[in-house]
């Protein structure tokens, strides 16, 4: 059985895989800069009450799999995560600036990850009034 989370006035389980690159999708998310950015994305999970599932960070991408709240949108995630990391990155590894005008793409991808299928919720949906 799935775990269901609970706040106050919600019941969800509710979380998305999240994609973003570097500009121009250079290959710099290596060695420590790799390592600095595993921390700051755990760090920002911390401070938000999120729960990171997955991290993976390849040299010209990051995945990540986040369990969050309803009151989290994926484009509020990625800020947050983005920004941070660009700033502290960019100021520990000086070369960043000088190689990227700015560290990540405005884009990002996201899916959001459940355990039931469309399908399923359509038909469930669809029963309602039968019943």
């Amino acid at each position: 059985m799935k775990q269901l989370e609970k706040s106050r006035s919600a019941t969800y389980n509710l979380g998305y895989h999240i994609i973003f690159c570097p500009k121009y999708r250079r290959r710099v998310l290596v060695g420590a800069v790799e390592v600095r950015l595993k921390e700051i994305v755990l760090e920002v999970a911390k401070e938000n009450d999120w729960q990171i599932a997955t991290l993976e960070v390849m040299p010209d991408h990051i995945h990540l799999f986040v369990k969050v709240t309803p009151m989290d949108s994926p484009a509020n995630i990625v800020a947050r995560i983005k920004g941070r990391s660009s700033f502290v990155l960019r100021n520990e590894f000086p070369d960043l600036k000088t190689r990227l005008p700015s560290l990540w793409t405005r884009s990002y991808y996201v899916e959001s990850i459940g355990s039931i299928s469309a399908e399923a919720i359509t038909q469930y949906i669809d029963n309602q009034k039968k019943r």
